[in-house]
């Protein structure tokens, strides 16, 4: 099928983490429409509004997690149309913010590592408006329910996942995982959260019923990105170590598929109709376009140094 052809206002936001720049890819053609220089080092992560016109990178800072360096305090408001940065966005203080997400109320709900918190930004006044804990230290990765009630954070060297009331502001429950956590997703419906042990090959199923582990799955490597398909049937996983991308069957609970792609795959996101996967590879610089149902890699699409954190961007 061709790539993204009924839908050729579909981007793909990318963060590099690299150069300090924000690329805007267009999987349609695989061409790089703009480079977006951040206002500071470096953003790791992207989220777009709900409207597609505009996209938000928090500026983390220049060192891993847990590692000594700076602390970001802002974040880059980027107008996707044009492919320039049209605001920072200032937290107030040293956070290390990382992952944004839009909820359904239209506020942007931001990882902020070094005060184990969410901070809650109001995209028309551009200011933190709420700061919620979240229980645990290192929270770097987000993901919310889509009624907006609850939150899920990983905490990476605290090996834990937090699950946050939102309507009450507070954790309810801290989930032991695993000693390192890293990327999060939901299942479509919300019943389910993924997340990756990253000492073992294998992933934790957190039933968001009752905030606990109820299984792990066996996978063929150490895991990463994760991202479900629109049907609710399947889960793609990224392996960095394998430089390979897999199918979870969420029945079965099984990897059906691998596919190769570049070296370090990391993040991945999946279309809207479910028809394909963008996966990006950190040590090419490239993003990987897959066809999820020929279960092939369609093309490559260069973005930049490092690339890490997407989102894709449905424009008017």
């Amino acid at each position: 099928m061709a790539l993204l052809a009924a839908s050729p206002h579909t981007l793909l936001v990318v963060a590099n983490k690299g150069d300090h720049t924000v690329s805007i890819l267009d999987p349609a053609t695989g061409r790089r429409v703009a480079v977006v220089e951040e206002s500071g080092v470096t953003g790791h992560e992207v989220a777009v509004s709900p409207d597609g016109r505009t996209a938000y990178v928090p500026i983390y800072g220049n060192a891993g997690v847990g590692r000594a360096g700076t602390d970001g305090r802002t974040m880059d408001v980027i107008d996707i149309a044009s492919g320039k940065r049209t605001a920072t966005i200032d937290f107030g203080r040293p956070d290390r913010p990382h992952h944004p997400h839009f909820g359904p109320d239209g506020r942007l709900y931001v990882t902020t590592e070094i005060t184990d918190s969410i901070s809650v930004v109001d995209p028309g006044t551009r200011a933190v408006v709420q700061r919620i804990p979240t229980g645990q230290q290192e929270s770097h990765m987000l993901a919310l329910t889509k009624d907006g009630r609850r939150a899920y954070t990983s905490n990476v060297h605290a090996g834990t996942v937090s699950a946050v009331d939102l309507t009450g502001a507070k954790p309810s429950v801290s989930i032991a995982v695993c000693p390192v956590a890293q990327r999060i997703a939901l299942s479509v419906d919300d019943t389910m959260v993924f997340t990756a042990d990253q000492e073992q090959p294998r992933l934790a199923v957190i039933d968001t019923r009752t905030n606990a582990v109820a299984r792990w799955v066996a996978l063929p490597g150490i895991a990463f990105g994760t991202a479900p398909t629109p049907d609710g049937r399947s889960l793609v996983v990224t392996f960095p170590g394998r430089n390979e991308v897999g199918l979870l069957d969420l029945a079965t609970m099984r990897v059906t598929r691998t596919l190769a792609v570049p070296p370090r795959p990391q993040a991945v996101v999946v279309s809207a109709d479910g028809g394909h996967a963008f996966v990006s590879c950190d040590q090419s610089g490239q993003v990987a376009a897959l066809d999820l149902g020929a279960w092939r890699l369609e093309r490559l699409i260069e973005s930049g140094p490092m690339a890490d954190g997407m989102a894709l961007a449905v424009v008017p």
